[in-house]
């Protein structure tokens, strides 16, 4: 599905009108485009700061966000490259760790487009190309590059030897571009491989880990996967980290969930197997430092969350697959207590497998709201009201959040205020950080 862009700044916008045009408007995955965009830009992928290069179908962007808090922490720079953006365009870049200025946004699309004529990259492309030009002339001490769709085709795969790459958690999504099985999605990711550069990865299930590591030696790359030469593991309040360097006791990420843990310890290794001298103090600090919007995020005070009963909690996450509705299940049934009525405002995109989302929460004491996703084909509130309930769920159409949340309030409690999550799509989450004033910075 194509992404879609505005921006209040009109030199922003007018750039991105002109990558709307430029663009085939569809997904399409390949080096060919992309490569020739740099070669007509100077190859700016080529002078980058020491790349840490992350795949992953969930936890990837988690992943990034730990490893810039611990840059950081050590007092280095990080410029680093994440999408889709939620609120606003610029979120896609960061320089030197903050958001990537309206001006030299507009300038770098500029330029980006004007050397594009008869390529006709992708947005994902033109806007990878853009980000590389910013980050090979802005100096920084790292680079942390999220891998858009895949990986082996991914418009970011045309870095020629990053400092490290690191696949975070695997599961079904995009399965038009990846395939329907497993091992199949796993080569994509895995595809990211470089000669000589170390791979680190989570832990898979035998079948998985396998395929991982028949990509890795066919492209000459060390294979490092949780529970061998490093671990991580949660238990007691802390997160408990081993490698060859010796052994960490730190505190759980502030990141809700407890796959946020291995995220974090996804990034301790890639750290400790890349150049950066990164004090142990720093990682210490990067579990409480590092943030991720709209991944089981707690709401702050807003006009969305005003709406709601005092006492209500308002939770946003963006998760649209199978493999993230589960840890979110997770953490719910351990965090909302028996007496207090949890609701959930669901809205999902058309080309996402709802039952397999619905399925972690089937037969539970949710009322499920269902809502369309603002300017994006979706499934329709009523079918996803169907499938919830063949799940074994409550579930009601809504016209939108605001109509979802003021059935919540009129039905609710004052006794037991109500737990609401909203969840389905990262479009639907910009639109309530939006609405709530809580737009990322």
């Amino acid at each position: 599905m194509p992404d879609r862009a505005a921006s209040d700044n009109p030199l922003v916008q007018r750039q991105l009108d002109r990558l709307s045009d430029l663009s085939p408007g569809v997904d399409t995955l390949g080096l060919e485009r992309i490569s020739a965009l740099l070669a007509r830009l100077g190859n700016p992928e080529r002078k980058l700061p020491p790349v840490f290069h992350v795949a992953g179908t969930n936890g990837k962007g988690s992943t990034c966000a730990f490893l810039r808090a611990a840059v950081e922490a050590s007092g280095l720079r990080a410029h680093v490259y994440t999408s889709p953006h939620l609120v606003r365009f610029n979120e896609r870049i960061r320089l030197q760790g903050k958001l990537i200025e309206d001006e030299l946004l507009a300038e770098l699309l500029a330029e980006t487009l004007d050397a594009a004529e008869g390529i006709g990259p992708s947005f994902f492309e033109a806007t990878t190309a853009a980000a590389f030009l910013a980050f090979s002339r802005v100096q920084a001490d790292a680079c942390i590059i999220e891998v858009g769709l895949g990986g082996r085709l991914d418009a970011t795969n045309v870095i020629p030897r990053p400092a490290v790459c690191g696949i975070a958690q695997l599961g079904l999504d995009h399965q038009l571009f990846l395939g329907s099985r497993l091992e199949i999605i796993a080569a994509e990711k895995a595809g990211i491989a470089k000669p000589g550069v170390p791979l680190l990865t989570q832990h898979y299930p035998d079948r998985i880990a396998n395929r991982i590591g028949e990509v890795a030696a066919a492209a000459g790359a060390p294979w490092l996967p949780r529970g061998g030469q490093w671990d991580a593991a949660s238990y007691g309040q802390k997160l408990h980290y081993r490698d060859e360097l010796g052994t960490l006791d730190l505190p759980l990420p502030r990141l809700q969930g407890l796959h946020q843990a291995m995220n974090a310890g996804l990034a301790i290794a890639m750290l400790r197997h890349g150049p950066l001298a990164i004090r142990d103090s720093a990682l210490r600090a990067a579990m409480g430092w590092a943030e991720w919007p709209a991944r089981l995020q707690r709401l702050g005070p807003g006009p969305l969350h005003k709406r709601l009963p005092k006492g209500s909690e308002l939770w946003l996450d963006g998760g649209h697959n199978p493999a993230a509705a589960r840890a979110i299940a997770d953490f719910f049934r351990a965090h909302v207590p028996a007496e207090r009525p949890f609701h959930i405002v669901f809205g999902l995109l058309e080309n996402k497998d709802a039952a397999g989302v619905l399925k972690p929460f089937r037969n539970r004491a949710i009322t499920l709201h269902t809502i369309p996703v603002p300017g994006h084909p979706h499934h329709s509130p009523a079918h996803l009201a169907a499938t919830a309930r063949g799940a074994g769920l409550n579930a009601l159409p809504a016209q939108d959040v605001e109509d979802a949340l003021g059935w919540i309030a009129r039905h609710a409690d004052n006794a037991h205020p109500p737990v609401v999550l909203i969840l389905g799509s990262l479009y639907l989450a910009g639109e309530v950080l939006r609405k709530n004033d809580q737009p990322p910075s």
